[in-house]
């Protein structure tokens, strides 16, 4: 075997080996988040749990917020978010393109729905969640700009609705708590969550 080759193998196996240990300290956090609460865990009983040394979950995270930044970011795999925003970016008809982003919510909701508990739990206790919790929500407005923008393009938005509120209800309408709200405390099923939801941005945001 040449020595190149035998290079590709190693990095291959140290990004594997990277992952997974990635992966196992992630799932220990879980675990002791779900147990003892955000503010009642240290890294070195992550580290501990996880059978990993300290420097290794700094390494990794840096810090605690870090793993909470990670465990939040993965409930839904990116490829498949990814497959879904692409679908709504090539979708040439809004009424379909609102109903596409429905999905994607519900899909993320569905996935973060076994973390909601722990999540709640550290938005109580933990001002970092909640300064995670504002990022992401700030990510998920931005994001939500390209979808306006283009309802303006073809002439597709509501009589009298502007750029600004039409994207603040897209933002609210799509939050989390909505889901909450019907699918966990009145049990709805996510289907019918989804349905209700595309045909409420559709209603409220495309001209009829």
């Amino acid at each position: 075997m040449s020595k190149a080759k035998k290079r590709v193998y190693d990095s291959e196996g140290r990004q594997k080996r990277a992952a997974a240990t990635r992966q196992t300290v992630l799932d220990a956090a879980k675990q002791l988040f779900q147990k003892d609460g955000f503010e009642g865990v240290t890294i070195e009983k992550i580290a501990l749990a996880a059978k990993v040394s300290i420097p290794t979950v700094y390494a990794l995270f840096q810090s605690k917020r870090g793993i909470l930044r990670a465990l939040m970011d993965e409930v839904m795999p990116m490829d498949q978010f990814e497959s879904l925003v692409t679908a709504t970016k090539q979708e040439k008809v809004p009424q379909e393109r609102l109903k596409i982003s429905a999905k994607i919510v519900r899909q993320m909701y569905d996935a973060e729905r076994a973390q909601m508990g722990l999540f709640r739990g550290a938005g109580l206790l933990s001002p970092e969640f909640k300064e995670l919790e504002q990022e992401r929500e700030e990510r998920r407005y931005r994001r939500q700009e390209e979808t306006i923008k283009t309802m303006v393009k073809e002439k597709a938005l509501a009589k009298g609705l502007g750029i600004k509120e039409a994207r603040d209800m897209l933002w609210a309408f799509t939050g989390r708590d909505l889901y909450r709200l019907f699918v966990i405390e009145r049990e709805w099923t996510s289907d019918a969550y989804e349905a209700w939801l595309a045909q409420l941005l559709i209603k409220t945001l495309i001209a009829q």
